[in-house]
């Protein structure tokens, strides 16, 4: 392999990706957890997740607030081993500013 190549992958870094960081405008933060419900209905774990990407990209803080729950309630209901009530997911979901919808299956 050329110098050159090699130099270039031992000075490569990677880092982890975080959803979060692309979701800026309320449009895409409705449009992600809509996919997550359209594409994965039944991932109950995965939609909390989704929220907590929302929630994480517009203020885990402000949203904590505007739920009326503390930040790190708030981190743990929505992690990967989270089990949010189903209150806890339509008030994060109003703090959010984003609305759940049904549709026929």
């Amino acid at each position: 392999m050329p110098k050159t190549i090699t130099k270039l992958i031992a000075k490569t870094k990677t880092v982890p990706y975080d959803v979060a960081e692309q979701l800026r405008t309320p449009e895409e933060m409705a449009a992600y957890l809509d996919a997550w419900l359209d594409e994965a209905p039944d991932d109950a774990s995965g939609i909390a997740r989704a929220l907590g990407d929302i929630a994480r990209a517009k203020g885990m803080s402000q949203v904590a607030r505007d739920a009326g729950l503390s930040r790190e309630s708030l981190y743990k209901a929505l992690s990967e081993n989270g089990n949010p009530s189903f209150a806890t997911v339509l008030k994060v979901a109003r703090a959010l500013g984003v609305r759940l919808h049904a549709k026929v299956a």
